[in-house]
């Protein structure tokens, strides 16, 4: 059956996507095999990269407020305004 695009072939399994044969099975064997060679980090590296994380979010809040503080004194010094 020809479609615009690609056509599907229900007795081989496999699906031909504008030239390019794509079979479901081999897909899933080649995700399963990639996600074996990955290497997962351990709960120790995990927890202190999350402490880091969050230690250099606090450091660039705190550092945005101090200067958003500064230009706003700089401002109602220079246009007299606000409280």
């Amino acid at each position: 059956m020809a479609l615009g695009f690609g056509c599907v072939d229900f007795r081989q399994g496999s699906v031909e996507v504008r030239g390019v044969a794509v079979d479901p099975a081999k897909f899933i064997r080649e995700v399963r095999a990639e996600v074996g060679r990955v290497t997962w980090p351990t709960r120790k590296e995990t927890l202190v990269t999350t402490g880091l994380v969050f230690a250099m979010v606090t450091i660039t809040a705190l550092f945005f407020f101090f200067v958003d503080q500064i230009i706003s004194l700089g401002v109602r010094a220079l246009f007299g305004v606000g409280g």
